[in-house]
C-alpha cells in the first residue's frame, strides 16, 4: 500500500479524521510523550521535561460539507491543530486522513501535490503580497499550481467578484482596508477550488462590524458551495454563529465537541461553563430543536430548520406563526414567539 491507497476504516462522509493526534515540543519528545501517556499533565510533562505539549490524543471526526470550528484560548493549541491537517507541523504521534488518504504517509511529492489541490488555508495576517496587485493575488495559488495566465486571471476575476471587491482587481493590498484585505485573502483561497479550507483566525483582527459581515459572507459562500471549512477562532460568538460543529481544547486536549446547542446548553465541565455563561443564548439555539413538528397551516414567514432563535425573533413582530421548512423550502413545523421565550428562559438565570 502507498500514501495514496483509501483507509478501510475511515467513514466516507468524513472530510477530515484525526485519531490520538499528539504533538510535543522538544528534543526528546518520546521521553515526554510517556509521561503524558502515564497520566501526567501538560503542566508536569513541562516542568520535568521542558517539553511542550501543544497536542493531546486529540481525536476528531470533521464531516464533508460543514463549517467545523475549533476554539480555545490562548495556548489551547487550536492554531497547532490546524497545522497538521496539512502538514505544516509533523504530530509526535496519530494518524490525520484526508479524503481518505493518510496525510502522514505522503512523500514530499504527494504532499506538495496534496497542498496545492486539496486544502487551502487564509490566514489571520492576510498573507498578501504586497507587490502584486489584487487580481494577481488571488490568482497566485493558480499561478503555483501551473494555470496558464489568462485561465488563472479569468478564474480569480470571478472570486474577487463573488467576494464583493469587483473594481478593485489592480489596486495594491496597501489601498485596502483590513476587512477589504481578508476578502482577498478569502478569494485567493476560493479560486483553488479545493474541497477543503483552513482558516486560522482568520477574521480576529478585524473591527467588529467588518467582522460579522465577514462571518455572514462565509455562512453564504458555505451554503452555496459546500466546502468543507475548519475554522480557528478563539472567540466563542464567533463559533457559535458560525459553526455545524463546535470542538474546544484547552491544554491541547479536546474539553467538548459537538452541536453550538449542545455544548451552550449542555457543558461538559467547568472550564466551558465559564465560557457560556455570557453567550448569547439564542445564537445557540436552533429552531428545529423547539419547533412544533408536522403540518400546519402555511405561515407567511419562514425560516430554514437550521436558523437559531436570533434569527427568527424579530419575525414576530409581523407574524404570531413563523414556519419552518427543511432544505427543500417544504414547512415541516412552526414556532411561535413564546416558544422561543421559553427555551431562552430555561437556559439563562433570571429570565422568565
Amino acid at each position: 500500500m502507498n500514501a495514496i491507497d483509501i483507509q478501510a476504516e475511515t467513514r466516507s462522509d468524513l472530510a477530515i479524521a484525526m485519531r490520538g493526534v499528539t504533538k510535543i515540543f522538544g528534543d526528546n519528545p518520546q521521553q515526554a510523550l510517556a509521561l503524558l501517556q502515564s497520566g501526567k499533565s501538560k503542566t508536569e510533562v513541562q516542568a520535568e521535561t521542558n517539553h511542550v505539549v501543544g497536542l493531546d490524543n486529540v481525536s476528531l471526526d470533521i464531516a464533508r460539507g460543514q463549517i467545523f470550528v475549533v476554539m480555545g484560548l490562548s495556548g489551547s493549541g487550536k492554531s497547532t491543530l490546524i497545522r497538521h491537517v496539512n502538514r505544516l507541523i509533523e504530530p509526535t504521534s496519530g494518524e490525520i486522513v484526508v479524503n481518505g488518504t493518510d496525510v502522514l504517509k505522503m512523500s514530499l511529492d504527494e504532499l506538495r501535490t496534496y497542498r496545492r489541490t486539496q486544502v487551502a488555508m487564509v490566514f489571520q495576517k492576510f498573507g498578501l503580497l504586497p507587490h502584486r496587485s489584487v487580481i494577481d493575488n488571488v490568482a497566485y495559488g493558480l499561478e503555483v499550481r501551473g494555470v496558464g495566465r489568462e485561465e488563472r486571471l479569468t478564474e480569480a476575476a470571478k472570486w474577487i467578484e463573488i467576494v464583493g471587491l469587483a473594481g478593485y482587481e489592480q489596486s495594491q493590498p496597501r489601498q485596502l482596508s483590513g476587512g477589504q484585505q481578508q476578502r482577498v485573502g478569502l478569494a485567493r483561497a476560493l479560486a483553488l477550488d479545493t474541497d477543503i479550507i483552513l482558516m486560522d483566525e482568520a477574521f480576529s483582527a478585524l473591527d467588529p462590524l467588518i467582522r460579522s459581515g465577514m462571518q455572514d459572507q462565509l455562512i453564504d459562500l458555505q451554503r452555496s458551495l459546500g466546502k468543507t471549512i475548519l475554522f480557528i477562532t478563539h472567540d466563542f460568538d464567533e463559533a457559535l454563529k458560525i459553526g455545524d460543529r463546535i470542538a474546544v481544547l484547552k491544554d491541547g486536549a479536546v474539553q467538548q465537541e459537538g452541536k453550538p446547542e449542545d455544548i451552550v446548553l449542555r457543558p461538559a465541565n467547568e472550564h466551558i461553563e465559564e465560557f457560556v455563561r455570557e453567550v448569547n443564548k439564542a445564537r445557540a439555539i436552533h429552531v428545529r430543536s423547539i419547533m412544533e413538528k408536522g403540518e400546519h397551516e402555511l405561515c407567511e414567514q419562514a425560516v430554514s430548520k437550521d436558523a437559531r432563535c436570533e434569527d427568527v425573533l424579530p419575525l414576530f413582530a409581523e407574524s404570531q406563526w413563523v414556519g419552518v421548512v427543511d432544505e427543500n423550502g417544504h414547512q415541516i413545523g412552526r414556532v411561535t414567539a413564546k416558544q422561543v421565550i421559553k427555551a431562552l428562559a430555561r437556559y439563562t438565570p433570571g429570565v422568565g
